[in-house]
């Protein structure tokens, strides 16, 4: 099953990302997990909205997966996503047979091996169309998404100027060999 992933942007949404988040998981177009991905949030205030978004997930039966803060995730007994030169860490490296589930973001298919070697249970490629996010780097494309797809053996999603609401994006992402797509700037403007 092709999966649509949310990704957590608070600065994208007007309002509370706590009232966009329970709109989405009301939606038709509901995401089958959640990366709360706030990466400017200190760890104090990361855990404060882990505190009101964990109950709000599990409410709503979606998988809330931590981002970048792996101690959080292990207490929490949560998924877990973070950037590549975090997995490399040898504190996170002793601990990654504790995680329930350990992804990874790459950009290369050399990172995406390197990834799979360290333990990566899933992927995360990117950014494959071109995205506001990333303004003037070209994107990587269904090229790079499908040699990635191809020679690894774990799950990856597709990241990268990707909508919901355009499902020839979706069926070509899929094509690739893509288990789902990671789903931003849609969600948080839903």
């Amino acid at each position: 099953m092709f999966k649509r992933l949310a990704v957590s942007n608070r600065q994208l949404v007007k309002g509370s990302l706590v009232a966009q988040l329970e709109k989405i998981f009301q939606s038709p177009v509901k995401p089958q997990a959640l990366i709360l991905r706030e990466k400017d949030l200190s760890e104090q205030e990361y855990v404060q909205l882990v505190g009101q978004v964990l109950p709000l997930c599990r409410q709503y039966g979606l998988p809330l997966i931590i981002h970048s803060f792996w101690q959080l995730a292990l207490r929490l007994h949560c998924p877990l996503q973070v950037p590549l030169p975090l997995l490399r860490l040898a504190e996170l490296q002793q601990k990654r047979a504790d995680f329930c589930c350990l992804g990874t973001s790459v950009h290369s298919l050399a990172e995406a091996q390197e990834a799979v070697a360290l333990g990566a249970a899933y992927l995360v490629a990117g950014h494959i169309f071109a995205t506001g996010c990333k303004p003037g780097l070209p994107p990587r494309g269904l090229d790079f998404l499908r040699a990635v797809c191809t020679q690894v053996r774990v799950p990856v999603y597709a990241i990268g100027g990707l909508k919901f609401c355009r499902q020839e994006q979706l069926e070509q992402v899929a094509a690739c060999g893509a288990q789902g797509a990671c789903i931003m700037s849609d969600y948080m403007h839903y």
